[in-house]
């Protein structure tokens, strides 16, 4: 088995049915008076436990692994048989050898105490669907703290991506101003460099000018 609360409930189980098989075997029908009916009643108690044992044994069975599923409710199927037989039994036991009035006391008594067991049975069940609900509660909260940590991790990454991204921007655009300065300063060289030229041309042209007025016009 691959439960180990399975194991457990079947060690309890076993040892009620054992409990139970010795009080309808050997005690009921050999006691009399008030040691039977506590007999009886201590057997029926043994009935109850056994049921609610056996319906934690079944949702056990119903989440275990499909390995060992088929095993466990092979074994569930067999302490049906051997439940049902010894509760015949024990009602057999319970009804031979009284009176009319001791037979109508127990039968009150039985579906005063059935009535009980069907209110624990019914409790035991909203108890474990109850479990059932918070263990799932546990699960989806479990996931969504690991789905925020996921995601405060991936905020985490994408801020250090757009600091990086920030920083090469700020180079960027220092970069970027330091090529308009050497711009600007190419550009006025440029113009000086031009101012220049046209003075030296005007100066050759007037030079130019003054020596073809000399040559020729001052004679």
């Amino acid at each position: 088995m691959s439960s180990e609360k399975f194991e457990s409930l079947d060690d309890d189980f076993t040892s009620i049915l054992d409990s139970l098989r010795e009080r309808i075997e050997r005690k009921i029908p050999n006691y009399s008076g008030e040691e039977r009916k506590t007999a009886i009643r201590h057997a029926e108690r043994n009935m109850e436990e056994a049921n609610i044992i056996y319906q934690e044994m079944e949702e056990e069975a119903k989440v275990a692994p499909i390995s060992a599923r088929t095993q466990m409710l092979s074994k569930l199927r067999n302490y049906r048989r051997e439940m049902d037989q010894l509760n015949r039994s024990m009602k057999k036991a319970t009804t031979s050898s009284f009176g009319v009035s001791d037979t109508y006391g127990f039968e009150r008594n039985d579906r005063a105490e059935a009535s009980q067991r069907a209110k624990l049975m019914e409790g035991t069940q909203i108890l474990n669907r109850t479990t059932d609900s918070i263990a799932r509660s546990h699960q989806i909260s479990a996931e969504t703290d690991q789905i925020g940590v996921d995601t405060i991790d991936e905020l985490g990454r994408q801020r250090d991506v757009l600091e990086r991204t920030r920083d090469r921007l700020v180079d960027t655009d220092t970069n970027l101003s330091r090529s308009r300065k050497i711009l600007k300063t190419m550009a006025m060289r440029v113009m000086t460099n031009k101012m220049i030229l046209i003075v030296v041309i005007l100066l050759e042209l007037g030079i130019l000018g003054v020596v073809v007025w000399w040559k020729f016009f001052k004679k």
